[in-house]
């Protein structure tokens, strides 16, 4: 490809060479770059791109796409330009072809629901004849091929990528998680999504690395809006005008009242046996049943969120609500069959806001006994495991505290610490440092009608202890123990 053609959208200045070369590859990571490639320098929030331009002219780099004033050899071709991660994201849409311009895109946003969400629409759109692509926190789908994802919202050369790839195997749509931080690095730039998702938002990612401010975090999460032909809103959440500030697509909304364009109403939390799911009826610009097999209030607004998305892609009433039956996405409350007497689900819930949410939606099914089984990760802030212990303290019946990744701290400390957090409440805990121990003791100790909760790990594989990631997987766990436990 030539370079004025990947550049074709990008504001610059050509400080050297020629725009007419020839490239043979577009690179923003130097140890990517091969013979005849443009290197983009993306000045990091831990590196700068620009202090590899030497290695990336020794890996063949004829053209270099920069921010700041450099010294290079004159046959280096050098553009100037002010935004190198919106540059990045234009040259990738030019070298890709526009991708995004013949796929469906569907971006979704918010503090929690994401991934659920994403999982819901891609069955629904499925199960009414689609093929549909994700891009999400646990993985990456195109066509047959899983990929597990490093971010949420990967670099926009590897979104575009992928949107290319999609359309190769067939695709007709793309569902993808959009998180503040790839709006804020302008991982999205480049195209418009056909509808864009609000789910809620709470304080979360504010720090000296992420969002300065709360105000900064949701203005990030309103960038969305400003990128989408239609915006679909979740009206019940305080904060939705607030990230709507400035938006320039046309809007619904979903909730729980009748002030949205489509809402539930008469809802029934039911349990059958030891699954626990909802029942609601559809109002508003919908009607009809609905029921899932998932727990829980914030199941229902991510159902209504992916109906109030499928509804504009002329989905059959049976088609949607088969697939909403059969939704379960991994590690977000997959409910794992154990016993007919007692309930157990694996849920990612790794800080206290996303663990008091869970087990406050759980308590409202009144089980016997409600346990959580919990660790915190090492090398983290100790703050969360106060907080953590506090919670399950408050809220559980009974805690079992346990070893998540413990990194290259001891597990014994960092439950020593979650402990410290649970002695502020009354609530009754065991420590058992070995999880499938754990696991082990919640199943053997399981009471009728109790509900079991495993914390912390969701989708999760592996255990990361002092650098290394060993193979472990709470499903894998769970079946061994009832093999070596004669249950089944």
């Amino acid at each position: 490809m030539i370079l004025k053609e990947i550049l074709s959208e990008v504001k610059y200045t050509l400080v050297q060479g020629s725009e007419n070369l020839e490239i043979q590859a577009l690179c923003y990571d130097s140890r990517k770059v091969v013979e005849g490639s443009v290197y983009v320098c993306i000045p990091g929030t831990v590196t700068d791109g620009h202090d590899y331009i030497e290695q990336s002219i020794q890996a063949g780099a004829v053209a270099l796409v920069v921010t700041r004033e450099v010294s290079v050899p004159d046959s280096i071709t050098v553009i100037r330009i002010e935004d190198a991660r919106l540059g990045l994201a234009l040259m990738s849409a030019a070298y890709f072809s526009y991708p995004a311009r013949k796929l469906k895109v569907i971006g979704i946003t918010g503090t929690k629901g994401k991934t659920t969400t994403v999982y819901m629409m891609k069955s629904i759109l499925e199960n009414a004849g689609y093929k549909v692509g994700l891009i999400g926190t646990i993985e990456m789908l195109i066509g047959e091929e899983s990929i597990p994802s490093h971010n949420t919202t990967p670099e926009s050369y590897v979104i575009q990528e992928s949107f290319s790839k999609m359309l190769e195997a067939g695709c007709d749509i793309c569902v993808m998680e959009v998180s503040s931080q790839g709006l804020m690095m302008k991982r999205t730039a480049g195209f418009e999504f056909e509808i864009g998702i609000f789910t809620n938002l709470e304080p979360d990612h504010i720090s000296p690395t992420e969002h300065s401010s709360f105000e900064d975090y949701a203005a990030c999460k309103g960038l969305l809006f400003r990128q989408c032909k239609l915006g679909i809103v979740n009206c019940d959440d305080k904060h939705w005008e607030m990230v709507l500030d400035q938006h320039t697509c046309v809007m619904e909304t979903y909730g729980l009242s009748d002030k949205a364009d489509l809402y539930a109403e008469n809802i029934n939390y039911v349990q059958n046996g030891s699954v626990l799911g909802v029942e609601y009826e559809l109002g508003g610009i919908m009607n009809g049943t609905i029921q899932l097999e998932l727990p829980g209030r914030f199941s229902i607004y991510n159902s209504l969120a992916a109906i109030a998305v499928c509804r504009h892609f002329n989905v059959k009433d049976n088609d949607l609500k088969s697939a909403l039956r059969n939704a379960q996405v991994k590690g977000r409350i997959e409910m794992i069959q154990v016993s007919d007497e007692f309930s157990l689900m694996i849920d990612y819930a790794h800080n206290a806001m996303a663990l008091e949410s869970l087990l406050s939606t759980l308590k409202e099914y009144k089980p016997e006994r409600l346990v959580c089984l919990f660790g915190c990760g090492g090398n983290r802030d100790k703050q969360r495991r106060y907080e953590m212990g506090e919670v399950s303290g408050r809220l559980a019946d009974f805690t079992i505290v346990t070893s998540d990744n413990p990194r290259f701290e001891e597990p014994q400390a960092i439950m020593d610490d979650i402990v410290e957090g649970m002695k502020k409440t009354k609530g009754q805990y065991i420590q058992i440092a070995d999880r499938k121990e754990a696991i082990r003791y919640a199943i053997l100790n399981g009471k009728p009608n109790d509900v079991i909760v495993l914390a912390g790990k969701g989708h999760e594989d592996y255990q990361e202890i002092r650098g290394v990631h060993y193979p472990m997987d709470e499903r894998v766990l769970i079946k061994e123990i009832l093999k070596e436990e004669h249950l089944v």
